[in-house]
């Protein structure tokens, strides 16, 4: 319980950090995206600040035996660069550019009730969906998009 309260004020405060910084209004990101036209590098400081932050808290917390609400970390493993990841990376920067949203800020933005927001984050709903099921027609055996609907 005390950890879902946690969690959800972690979340909170993640999103007023987005609000704040600018990153959930698309014509922000699209100009800083713009690098030759009318480039808005304020967004940098921002990556930068949360980067380094990572950086500096992420040393100070692996230093504990354990999470404070769990039993170990979960840290990724994986290092190796696959076409996965390439093509995520791509559709991901594409997607940023074009609507000017990411996951975070989208999400976000939902409670201001505008269109596009609304709109981004169908689209991405739709896409994690198909991806889902795309990625279980390649590992089940006789899988397909009709015989994993349903499945998680």
């Amino acid at each position: 319980m005390k950890g879902n309260v946690l969690a959800w004020l972690a979340g909170a405060l993640f999103g007023v950090g987005l609000v704040v910084s600018g990153m959930t209004d698309p014509a922000k990101v699209q100009g800083f995206l713009d690098f030759f036209g009318a480039w808005d590098p304020s967004l940098a400081f921002v990556m930068g600040g949360a980067v380094t932050l990572h950086l500096v808290l992420l040393r100070l917390v692996t230093r504990r035996a354990a999470p404070l609400f769990d039993t170990r970390f979960h840290l990724p493993t994986r290092t190796d660069v696959n076409q996965k990841l390439v093509v995520g990376a791509v559709v991901f920067g594409v997607g940023w550019g074009l609507a000017g949203y990411c996951p975070g800020p989208g999400l976000v933005s939902l409670g201001t009730g505008g269109a596009t927001a609304m709109i981004f984050v169908g689209a991405m709903t739709i896409g994690m969906v198909l991806q889902h099921q795309v990625a279980h027609m390649h590992t089940e055996p006789g899988g397909g998009l009709t015989t994993v609907v349903g499945k998680s």
